[in-house]
């Protein structure tokens, strides 16, 4: 089997034998599902939270909460599950996550209110941040670098994309079917029976010399400064960005990320070694993934609101709504896998983000009496198309040159970027578009007609971020090298 290291260069100690070793299909196969889940859940509430905003009493600015306190959690404990991993063993760690993100989920579904949703939300996150590193970083480890470790990135790369999309198709159907608090109850039984299942598919491995010091600060900090940060932005919605309160928040957020590159710079052992964002290609791969998936959840959260309350399409209407654009991203992915070994990755990566901004563009112009196949479907297939070719091509930046020395930082990092970035991105999106509802409700003085107008105003300045996003991404992409298949270390 192949050797496994950890990111401090020490060597990997063998691990037994394990029938899974011998076929890394099946090690894919399930490391996808694993990571399937964690994916899946930053969008199957987008569709139930017109539901769940009437059943908990929840504020439609309040919502977003809903959303990024799972994205933000696992964003900012990722890297640090990246470390136990290493050490205690990668696949104890995905175990330990799966059963965290099993209860969690448990929690989630039975909550009566939405503080305790929430608090499950993150507590699923902190499932994830275990479960996504551990998955991707003996992925990794199984696959040479080059064409075989490629394509299994392809397939990770577009797991990522689909579940996103199925997520939103499942949580439709959920909604309108035994209920919104089935989108959580599903995942008890599926990451139980994979913790169970680990040890007779997957191998452990785990770092020669075992590192007994985290970098439990530099979490918390990166952690509570995103945390922070993201619901300063929610509550401008309220507040404005000139109040005492505001200021003072965004004071405190920016100190706690000075406080975090502070600690990585002195930590014996940091959570993000400073020196590796020396790298460009690793660099800029991550940058785009925080502005595609900003791109990415702000789209699944506002069109899901769309639909259903300018559209007014049912839930279950909603969630097959996005069928099409489950299909055309795997489709986009495919296309990427065998283009990114034939060309470079960057002419790949650019056309990616300009077909998902131009789709987030279309729905932008998307008019509230627009039929599905003459309004939505187009701007749907588009932007997924481009999702699903922008997929791989990160995925494949964010490894090119790294050794298996520092697979388990990399892993780490990409998902965080991804994590963290659709957090940022609907955060972002929501703050600005949101901020006009009340001056635009009280515009329409109770006239239904104009109460959605002023609604499809708000939701298409949400798209016009979105697309901002991805224009701001082909930017970063265009300064990558020419990257190639084989590996890049620079």
């Amino acid at each position: 089997m192949t050797d496994i290291a950890d990111h401090t260069g020490s060597e990997t100690v063998p691990t037994p034998r394990n029938p899974g070793a011998a076929r890394p299909g099946l090690i894919l196969a399930f490391l996808c599902v694993a990571g399937f889940m964690t994916f899946l859940d930053v969008s199957i509430v987008n569709v139930a939270l017109p539901t769940i905003e009437h059943d908990l009493g929840i504020s439609e600015s309040f919502l977003q909460y809903v959303v990024t306190a799972y994205g933000t959690v696992l964003g900012g404990f990722l890297l640090l599950g990246g470390r136990l991993a290493d050490t205690f063993g990668r696949r104890r760690l995905l175990r330990t996550g799966l059963v965290v993100f099993a209860a969690a989920s448990l929690l989630a579904g039975v909550s009566q209110g939405p503080t305790t949703l929430i608090a499950a939300r993150a507590l699923q996150g902190l499932g994830s941040a275990f479960i996504a590193p551990a998955a991707l970083s003996l992925l990794t480890n199984t696959f040479a670098e080059g064409p075989e470790r490629n394509r299994a990135l392809g397939v990770w790369g577009a797991i990522s994309g689909i579940a996103s999309v199925a997520g939103v198709i499942l949580g439709g159907l959920f909604t309108e079917g035994p209920g919104w608090r089935w989108i959580f109850f599903i995942n008890v039984p599926i990451g139980l029976a994979a913790a169970v299942l680990a040890p007779l598919v997957v191998p452990e491995s785990r770092a020669g010399t075992p590192r007994r010091t985290f970098d439990t600060a530099g979490a918390v900090t990166l952690t509570a400064g995103l945390v922070l940060l993201i619901y300063t932005l929610g509550q401008t919605i309220d507040t404005g960005w000139a109040s005492a309160r505001t200021l003072g928040s965004l004071a405190v957020a920016g100190a706690l990320l000075v406080a975090f590159v502070l600690i990585e710079r002195r930590a014996a052992a940091p959570l993000i070694p400073l020196g590796i964002f020396r790298r460009r290609v690793l660099r800029g791969a991550n940058i785009v993934a925080v502005l595609l998936f900003g791109t990415l959840v702000t789209l699944f959260f506002f069109a899901s609101l769309f639909m259903q309350l300018v559209l007014d399409y049912s839930p279950v209407q909603a969630g097959l709504a996005y069928v099409p654009l489950a299909v055309i991203v795997s489709v986009g992915a495919g296309i990427a896998s065998k283009l990114v070994t034939k060309v470079a990755a960057r002419p790949v990566l650019v056309a990616g983000l300009a077909l998902t901004a131009s789709g987030m563009l279309m729905l932008w112009q998307l008019p509230a009496d627009g039929s599905y196949a003459g309004d939505v479907l187009p701007a749907f297939l588009t932007a997924g198309l481009g999702l699903g070719m922008s997929f791989v091509p990160v995925q494949i930046a964010a490894f090119a040159g790294v050794d298996k020395t520092e697979s388990g930082l990399a892993a780490g990092l990409i998902n965080t970027s991804q994590e963290a970035g659709g957090a940022l991105g609907v955060a972002v999106a929501a703050t600005i578009a949101f901020r006009r509802t009340r001056d635009l409700e009280e515009w329409a003085h109770g006239d239904p007609a104009l109460e959605q107008a002023a609604r499809t105003s708000v939701f298409h300045e949400a798209f016009l971020i979105g697309a901002g996003f991805a224009m701001v991404a082909i930017a970063v992409a265009l300064l990558l090298p020419s990257m190639r298949a084989s590996s890049v270390k620079n």
